[in-house]
C-alpha cells in the first residue's frame, strides 16, 4: 500500500481533513496525519487516529510509522512555510517537511495563507525557494472549494 504522510497546518481546512483522508483511502492510501502544534489544539486527534489507523503525531514521541511514499503539507499556513524555508525545525510537522527535502521524498505544498500575507515578499521567496529544492507548489488557497487539487496532484 502507498504511505502519505499529511502535515497539517492550522487554517480553516485543517477542520474538514477527515474528508481528504476518506478520499485518500478510498485511493488505496495508508495515511498518516502530523499537525502543527496549533493545528493539534484544533483537531480532534483520537478520532483521526481511528479513521488513520495510525497515530497522529505533533509532538516528539516516539511513535513508528511506515516509511513514506510522498508527503503533503495541507494546508500549509503563512508561518509554516515560511519557518520551512528557513529551515526552522522547531516541531515535529517542520522536521518531517525539512528532512524530507534531505531524503528526497516527493513533497507536494498547498500553501492557505490570505491575501495579505501572501503578498508579502517573504511568503513568494519561501514558495520559490522550495520549488527550487524540488517541492511541489500548487497554487494558494487552491483547496478553497474541496480537495480535489490535493487528489489530482498525487495522481501525476
Amino acid at each position: 500500500m502507498k504511505v502519505v504522510y499529511l502535515v497539517v497546518s492550522a487554517a480553516p481546512p485543517a477542520l474538514q481533513v477527515g474528508t481528504l483522508i476518506d478520499a485518500l483511502q478510498d485511493n488505496g492510501w495508508d495515511v498518516c496525519l502530523a499537525a502543527t502544534p496549533t493545528a493539534a489544539g484544533w483537531l480532534d486527534l483520537d478520532a483521526l487516529t481511528r479513521q488513520t489507523g495510525n497515530p497522529v503525531r505533533h509532538d516528539l514521541q516516539s511513535v513508528e510509522w511506515p516509511h513514506a511514499d510522498v508527503i503533503v503539507a495541507v494546508p500549509a499556513t503563512f508561518n509554516t512555510i515560511n519557518k520551512w524555508a528557513a529551515g526552522i525545525s522547531d516541531s515535529f510537522a517542520l522536521g518531517i517537511l525539512n528532512e524530507s527535502i534531505g531524503l528526497r521524498i516527493r513533497t507536494i505544498v498547498c500553501p492557505y495563507a490570505k491575501a495579505t500575507l501572501a503578498a508579502h515578499p517573504a511568503f513568494d521567496r519561501s514558495l520559490r525557494s522550495l520549488e527550487s529544492w524540488g517541492v511541489e507548489v500548487l497554487p494558494n488557497e487552491c483547496i478553497r472549494t474541496g480537495w480535489n487539487p490535493v487528489l489530482t496532484a498525487l495522481d501525476r
